[in-house]
C-alpha cells in the first residue's frame, strides 16, 4: 500500500455532547463509511524547546506556524511504522509532511540524529534536519493519546471526517512503546469533530451540521495541554 506523505487541507474542528454524537454519527453514515481501521488509537509525541516556544508562538494565531510530533497508529512495536511530521498552517491551509520507518529505526535516530541511508522522501528529511539545527534544544515535551473514528465518502478523496474521544497526555515516560496511558486533557470533552477539505462542503453535510446545531469550536490539542497542564508547571520551573 503506497504511503501518502504530503498532505494539503483545511481542517476545521467542532465539539459533540455524547448523547449529539450518537445520532449524528448514525445520520453521518448513511452517507459516509467507516474506514477501513475502526475505532483506533492514535498516539502523537509533541517536539518543542524547553520554553514551549512552538505552541506559544501557535497559540499567538499567527499567519504561519509550525510543530514536529511523532505519529503512530496504535502502540508501536520494534517494527511497527511511525511517522516523523512537520504540520505547517499557512493563512488557514494545513500542509503536512512526514516521514514513515519502522520503530526501531525512529529510536536509532533518535539517539544519532542520523536518518537510514534508504530514508524517503530526502527532501522532507532535510527539512527535518534544518529544524532541529535551527532549534538545537527541540526535544520531546508532550505525548497525547485518543481514541479515533475516521469516515470518508468513497467519490470525494478529500473530505473526510473524523471523532475523537478520551484525549488525554503525559508529559513523562515519553517512549511511544510504553503506551497510551494519560490523565484527560479535558474531562468536560465530549467528542471532537474534525472535518478536512479542500473546497466546500457537500451540501447534505451542511444540513446535517444545521438540524443538530453543530457549530465550529477552536481546539487544539496541544495548546490545550499546555494552558491547562503545562503552563504553569513551565512557569514555575522558571522561577529562581
Amino acid at each position: 500500500m503506497k504511503l501518502k506523505k504530503v498532505f494539503q487541507r483545511k481542517e476545521t474542528k467542532y465539539l459533540l455532547a455524547p448523547e449529539q454524537f450518537q445520532q449524528f454519527m448514525y445520520e453521518l453514515q448513511q452517507v459516509m463509511k467507516v474506514d477501513e481501521y475502526g475505532q483506533h488509537t492514535i498516539l502523537s509525541l509533541y517536539y518543542d524547546t524547553s520554553d514551549y516556544r512552538f505552541i506559544r508562538h501557535s497559540m499567538d494565531k499567527p499567519k504561519y506556524k509550525e510543530k514536529f510530533r511523532i505519529r503512530s497508529y496504535g502502540v508501536p512495536t520494534a517494527e511497527s511504522l511511525v511517522f516523523l511530521e512537520i504540520k505547517k498552517k499557512v493563512n488557514g491551509i494545513v500542509y503536512k509532511r512526514r516521514i514513515p520507518m519502522a520503530y526501531s529505526d525512529y529510536q536509532t535516530w533518535l539517539v544519532s540524529g542520523e536518518f537510514p541511508a534508504s530514508i524517503q522522501p530526502v527532501q522532507i528529511a532535510s527539512e527535518i534536519n534544518w529544524l532541529f539545527k535551527q532549534n538545537p534544544d527541540l526535544k520531546p515535551r508532550v505525548m497525547i493519546a485518543y481514541d479515533r473514528i475516521s469516515l470518508f465518502v468513497e467519490n470525494d478523496s478529500e473530505f473526510r471526517v473524523t471523532f475523537d474521544q478520551n484525549i488525554r497526555y503525559r508529559n513523562n515516560n515519553l517512549d511511544l512503546d510504553e503506551g497510551s496511558y494519560g490523565q484527560l486533557v479535558a474531562p468536560e470533552v465530549g467528542v471532537l469533530m474534525e472535518v478536512k477539505a479542500m473546497g466546500a462542503y457537500p451540501l447534505w453535510f451542511v444540513e446535517l451540521l444545521n438540524r443538530y446545531e453543530v457549530r465550529k469550536a477552536s481546539f487544539s490539542k496541544y495548546a490545550q495541554t499546555y494552558q491547562r497542564h503545562l503552563f504553569m508547571k513551565e512557569d514555575i520551573s522558571y522561577v529562581v
